[in-house]
């Protein structure tokens, strides 16, 4: 019932900067923790960061210092700022969401995806 779907994504110069922004729409009891996840060619999909409802956040290590995210609670959207991006950050980058559906469940939703592409 949950639907996520991401905005921002495009082709950046190395050293640029794009902001990546997710809407959960849908019925559902509660979203919990959101998150961004990317997929680079040839690569697994990887956790990039990490927002739970309280605010604390998680950062793979490659991305301390230059990336932010960030939720909207009641707007039920998370964004992430991502500054002096990479050529190896080029992936196709994926909103996340746990969704509580029950007392005792819950299930993961995600995006479609967006392309983030890093080139001169």
């Amino acid at each position: 019932q949950v639907q996520l779907e991401e905005f921002g994504g495009g082709s950046v110069q190395p050293g640029g900067s794009l902001r990546l922004s997710c809407a959960a729409s849908g019925r559902t009891f509660f979203i919990g923790g959101m998150g961004w996840y990317r997929q680079a060619p040839g690569r697994e999909r990887e956790l990039v960061a990490t927002i739970a409802t309280d605010g604390r956040t998680n950062y793979v290590d490659s991305v301390k210092g230059r990336f932010t995210i960030s939720r909207d609670t009641a707007k039920n959207t998370v964004d992430l700022q991502m500054n002096n991006l990479k050529v190896e950050e080029t992936a196709v980058y994926y909103c996340n969401a746990i969704v509580i559906v029950s007392i005792v469940g819950r299930t993961e939703s995600w995006g479609k995806g967006t392309l983030v592409t890093v080139s001169s």
